[in-house]
């Protein structure tokens, strides 16, 4: 959802700070990535990887903000993506009018963000909902709600993946 986004707002390319090889979401992330790359018939860039906190995404972001290629990232989530803005804020790189940058996870401050982050918004309200409910059906002796349920997730758009247009 975010990589189809970038390259729907105009990117040639999408590089991809990902979180730790050791988490499932993290890898998950790197497929959805990878595929939709593939699938518009984009070179993929070797992923960068991070640890989820915000000082990893400003590690990655200044290796990203050195390389004079870079048109849009998807952050694997917001804490590194705050990180990426500070490195890109000290290397000159503008966001969104230079790269393109969306991050994952929708937390609060993330409208907050100079300038406000586009983000994918997981509904952990909706997740933590139907997990209870999975478990007071489970203690209950209902199986029939063994099923695995998928909470689909939301791009909220702000600014940080808006092509500015003069005029």
């Amino acid at each position: 959802m975010a990589t189809r986004h970038l390259l729907d707002q105009g990117a040639w390319a999408v590089w991809h700070i990902a979180g730790p090889t050791d988490w499932l979401e993290a890898d998950e992330r790197v497929s959805g990535w990878r595929a939709t790359l593939e699938q518009a018939g984009v070179s993929v860039p070797e992923p960068v990887r991070g640890d989820w906190s915000p000082s990893s995404g400003y590690a990655a972001g200044k290796v990203l903000a050195a390389r004079h290629d870079v048109e849009a990232v998807f952050v694997a989530n917001d804490q590194m993506a705050l990180g990426v803005l500070r490195a890109f804020h000290e290397r000159g790189v503008r966001v969104p009018e230079d790269v393109l940058l969306v991050g994952f996870d929708d937390i609060p401050e993330a409208a907050f963000f100079t300038p406000p982050l586009t983000t994918v918004l997981q509904s952990f309200i909706g997740v933590g909902r139907r997990s209870v409910e999975q478990l007071l059906a489970h203690i209950a002796g209902d199986t029939s709600q063994h099923e695995r349920v998928v909470i689909a997730p939301q791009l909220v758009v702000r600014q940080s993946s808006q092509r500015v247009t003069s005029g």
